[in-house]
């Protein structure tokens, strides 16, 4: 396996992450520094990040977690403040799959997969997101829905296209493929309907379903898969 793709199976950081750490000087195959992120490693090499001695590949986990209001969509918190790594008990290290706002709830992955996380949240592999909002100002009217479905102009630029039904006057579920901060809030606020709740309830193949805020779970093997392909990754778990 290249060196590169054994440090983020070993869930030290992403690949491309991980060249940067090898270019940088920062990690030893058998005691020698190596700057070349397609050296091949394997069990029987000895290969350390920053002095440490890395056990080896973990096994890649990914759960489904449903992040309340309040709670970071971090791995730490300087501040001592709750974040979304604290509801799995899980002895891996684990990261967030992009970020919820923290007066954001719902659906939040996390993975000790750094490649899959990345594909995940490129927009060049294109993973919908889908998100229930309910907004003020009233119900909200066709001429609103067609700008929110056509792209509206934000300071970075207009949106893509977007799906956006109205499950009742003022309850809407949007579905993105972008990524820009705060985006379905900032679109609402635009045609005059600032978000009141916002909730994750879909990223990819995977759905938030039943789980209640606060819980997580654990993604089968087949789930996984799913959520490889509509990443464009075909790697095995």
């Amino acid at each position: 396996m290249r060196l590169a793709k054994y440090l983020a199976h070993a869930g030290v950081a992403s690949r491309r992450a991980a060249e940067t750490m090898i270019a940088a000087g920062r990690v030893q195959v058998d005691g020698d520094v190596m700057r070349d992120p397609a050296r091949d490693v394997g069990e029987d090499n000895r290969v350390q990040v920053d002095g440490q001695i890395l056990s080896g590949p973990e096994a890649r986990v990914v759960y489904a977690v449903h992040k309340p209001t309040g709670v970071l969509s971090t791995a730490h918190d300087t501040h001592g403040r709750p974040t979304v790594v604290e509801l799995v008990g899980e002895g891996r290290r684990l990261y967030p799959v992009g970020r919820l706002d923290a007066d954001s709830s719902g659906l939040i992955l996390l993975t000790n997969d750094g490649e899959l996380a990345n594909r995940l949240m490129h927009p060049r592999y294109g993973v919908p997101k889908a998100y229930r909002a309910r907004v003020a100002g009233g119900s909200v009217g066709e001429h609103a829905l067609q700008k929110l479905r056509t792209g509206v102009q934000l300071d970075e630029g207009k949106t893509a296209p977007a799906r956006v039904r109205r499950l009742r006057g003022d309850l809407l579920e949007f579905t993105i493929s972008e990524g820009r901060n705060r985006q379905v809030r900032r679109m609402c606020e635009t045609v005059g309907h600032p978000v009141v709740a916002l909730e994750r309830v879909r990223l990819g193949p995977v759905r938030l379903g039943n789980l209640k805020a606060g819980e997580s779970r654990r993604l089968s093997t087949a789930e996984v898969a799913k959520l490889r392909a509509s990443s464009g990754s075909g790697d095995p778990l």
